[in-house]
Order: structure tokens, then sequence, then C-alpha cells
């Protein structure tokens, strides 16, 4: 994989489902299995052999600052930045990729609140093509009622994405491959969601955006349910996916 690959962890958000039950600690902190969550985050990236990081930070960004300033060093580079008003999972990409190298390339986005246990190699392979502008996962599940649906041609291109509907389907993971090339096509607007103003944008503007369909764990920690959960979730699927 090209070192030039940096990926853009989003962690900005206010948590308002579980901010009554961790009114000090923001969303990718909340301990999980003996670690803030971010850190199982981290691990699996550097699994798909990322190395560099920028982490977009928002609520309680003093404390996740404080907690990557004295955070054991590693061979992971890691850097933060601070959203100075909410600006949504597009414009929170925008802002932090700024702090990436010039030449990062492709950039990757991860959502700091979820967690997705996939081999990234099928999403390489299609970044091989240079014709390729993007690269979205999808993830094949059972019931696809709490996700959006992506829907694909024939030859895996995104067409559109979906509302939610019950049944077995193909759904938006939340990682995301940019060229860099494509940035200056991203609406201008702040609060910039990628669902609801990016991709409907670059889709019209024909961007060539694929698909990689992989089938693989994942949990998001949005709602005090889910946090109850990712503790075995971790200990039922990471170590069998992620070596130690």
């Amino acid at each position: 994989m090209d070192d030039r690959v940096v990926a853009i962890v989003l962690a900005g958000g206010q948590g308002s489902r579980i901010r009554n039950a961790y009114p000090n600690i923001p969303k990718p902190l909340i301990p999980v299995a003996g670690e803030p969550f971010v850190e199982w985050i981290i691990r699996h990236l550097s699994s798909q052999g990322i190395q560099q990081l920028v982490v977009s930070l928002g609520h309680l960004a003093g404390v996740a600052e404080h907690y990557f300033r004295h955070r054991h060093p590693e061979q992971m580079t890691i850097h933060t930045v601070r959203e100075d008003r909410p600006l949504g999972t597009g414009g929170g990409f925008l802002w932090a990729q700024q702090q990436a190298a010039p030449d990062a390339d492709p950039l990757v986005v991860v959502n700091g609140d979820s967690l997705v246990l996939a081999d990234f190699s099928n999403a390489w392979s299609l970044l091989a093509d240079p014709t390729v502008d993007a690269v979205v996962l999808g993830v094949e599940v059972d019931d696809a009622a709490r996700y959006g649906r992506l829907e694909i041609d024939g030859h895996g291109r995104l067409l559109r994405f979906r509302e939610k509907q019950a049944g077995r389907g193909l759904v938006n993971a939340g990682v995301y491959f940019f060229r860099r090339r494509l940035l200056g096509k991203f609406p201008h607007q702040r609060p910039l969601s990628m669902e609801l103003d990016v991709f409907p944008r670059l889709l019209a503007a024909d961007a060539k955006i694929l698909v990689a369909v992989c089938q693989a764990s994942f949990i998001d920690i949005g709602t005090p349910d889910a946090v109850r959960q990712a503790d075995l979730f971790i200990d039922q699927h990471f170590h069998r996916v992620v070596p130690s």
C-alpha cells in the first residue's frame, strides 16, 4: 500500500443519545473491553497497513486532545484537529484533511464511533484503476432496517443511497476512500453531510464511485444498548480478524 495514504477519523459528534451516561467522556474515548473505543479503530486501521491518522475532534475536544498527547507512542503517526463549530461528517473531513500532507492520496474516512472489521484489500484493488474517483465500503447484512442501503449497477458503480428498508441488503459501512482530486467537487456549505450532501453532489457530477462489497462484523456505539454490547463484540470478533 502507498505510504501516502492517510486516514481521517471523524470524532467530533455530540453523542447526544449517550451523553447522559458519559457526560465527561467524548464518545470515541468511551471504555470498551478495557480500552478507549478509538483504540480498537486505530488497531484495525494499522492492521490494514495505514500508519498515518488525523483525528477530527469537536465535543469535549480538550479531553481527547489530552488523551492523544499522553497516549503510549507506537509506529502510528496521529495528529488531532479541533472543529471550531459543528461541521458534519463531510465538513469535518474537509477540515481534518488539511492536516494531512499535500500528497496524501487517497484519503480514507472512518467514523470515530463505529468499527467495521473489514479487509480493505478489495478497496485497494478497485483504487488501482486510476479512473476511479472514490470507493465506498459496502457490507452485506441480513437485515438492513437500521442502515442506509447502497444501490449499485452490475459493475459495482454506486448509483445512489437509499432509505432504510427491512430485509437483506447492501448497506453503507461509513468507510470511504477519496482521491484528493475529488475534494474540489464537495459542496461548500457547513455543516455538510456525507450521505445527504456530498455523495449526491458527486454522483450528479458523474464521479466514478465504486462500492467494495464485503462481509464484515461491525458495531457502532451510538446508543446505550450498543455500548453495552461492545465488550462482547470485541471479545467475539476483533481478535479473530485483527492479529494481536
